[in-house]
């Protein structure tokens, strides 16, 4: 019995000895129950949203700030004519315009009912069915306050419109996610368990002492994996299109080439990986945890990024699916060009370098 539970301390000195060991028992669980708490989240919160207010009149001065002051919608722009709604879609920050027909309150006053027109960016339809939801119930609440206060039959008709997706398709939605995470999954999964494997079995010490540099050895190793994963994104975006009637509004050879930078980062990240990873183990820890569910969880693929905490909201920036994402909605939904989504294909850029030359270094300084 003395020697069994030895054994059995023998066994908890090894666990507690190897860091990584506790990493994966303890990290892990607290990390993905604070990522899953927080990131899932249905509740609306600072939707950003445009207001046309052609009336300009006490009652949609007094439903402006109910909007605003519920915490569910931040104002991001007051439009001045029609012609900026599309310009202010097009920026990206909102989701939402409330547009006020003029003669509002006189209307209200004279023939009982005046109208609010809501259009929606539905590129995300769940998002949008819920801020227009939201939306829709604090006017009723207004017109409901209204009602009592002046006992008269008022009628504020809300009508909805929805922008990129009238149809509201899921497929919408789910399309450019889908390429975002099986994009991650073959560059920085399978690169990283590749390379990890190579080390793991003694042989990439033997490629490093062949005639081959070992940038030439890389490239090797990761070339097979740009070209499959431009094969499977180009397979995704066909499919969506011909089966699920996706369209492509924009630039198809733009919407290729930011493809072709969104694999080189991940394949940046799965050769960073490699560097930190002895065996093909760790690499899938890592790439799971690493990779995969801030994929899901962090790039608004499924949650909205705003209904986030701030401090999550800050992490989500570094994650490079969500920069992806924005792009393939605006090129695919929007029809935007090169002039409206530089700075997102930028910082993909800037990742992509930054990584490289990281993991080129590292990679040199343990293998050589």
């Amino acid at each position: 019995m003395k020697r069994f539970i030895g054994f059995v301390k023998k066994e908890f000195y090894h666990i507690f000895r190897d860091y990584r060991t506790l990493i994966i028992m303890f990290g892990m669980p607290v990390v993905q129950v604070l990522l899953f708490g927080f990131a899932i989240n249905t509740d609306l919160k600072d939707a950003g949203i445009a207001i046309l207010d052609n009336s300009k009149d006490e009652v949609t001065r007094q439903i402006t700030t109910k909007l605003i002051s519920s915490g569910y919608f931040k104002l991001n722009q007051d439009l001045s004519t029609a012609s900026d709604i599309e310009k202010s879609f097009r920026s990206g920050k909102i989701k939402e315009v409330v547009i006020f027909q003029e003669n509002f309150a006189s209307k209200l006053k004279k023939e009982g009912k005046a109208s609010i027109q809501i259009i929606a960016d539905a590129s995300d339809p769940n998002n949008a069915n819920l801020i227009v939801n939201y939306t829709s119930a604090i006017i009723n609440s207004y017109q409901l306050e209204l009602l009592r206060e002046q006992k008269l039959p008022f009628q504020i008709i809300p009508e909805v419109q929805m922008r990129y997706n009238p149809q509201m398709k899921s497929v919408f939605m789910f399309v450019p996610g889908i390429i975002t995470i099986l994009l991650m999954l073959v560059c920085a999964m399978m690169t990283s368990i590749s390379i990890a494997r190579e080390k793991e079995l003694g042989t990439m010490e033997v490629l490093l002492v062949s005639p081959l540099k070992p940038i030439q050895i890389i490239a090797g190793k990761v070339i097979p994996y740009v070209l499959l994963s431009f094969i499977n994104a180009l397979t995704i975006i066909l499919l969506g299109k011909l089966v699920f009637g996706m369209p492509v509004s924009g630039s198809f050879s733009l919407l290729l080439f930011v493809s072709i930078i969104f694999i080189i980062t991940s394949l940046s990240l799965g050769i960073f990986v490699s560097t930190i990873a002895n065996n093909q183990m760790t690499a899938m820890l890592i790439s799971l945890v690493g990779f995969f569910l801030p994929t899901i969880l962090l790039s608004g693929f499924v949650f909205p990024i705003e209904n986030m905490p701030q401090v999550l909201q800050f992490v989500c920036n570094i994650v490079p699916a969500k920069w992806f994402i924005i792009i393939v909605k605006a090129i695919m939904l929007k029809g935007l060009g090169l002039s409206y989504i530089w700075k997102e294909l930028s910082i993909l850029i800037g990742m992509s370098i930054f990584l490289l030359l990281i993991s080129m270094k590292k990679f040199k300084t343990r293998l050589e």
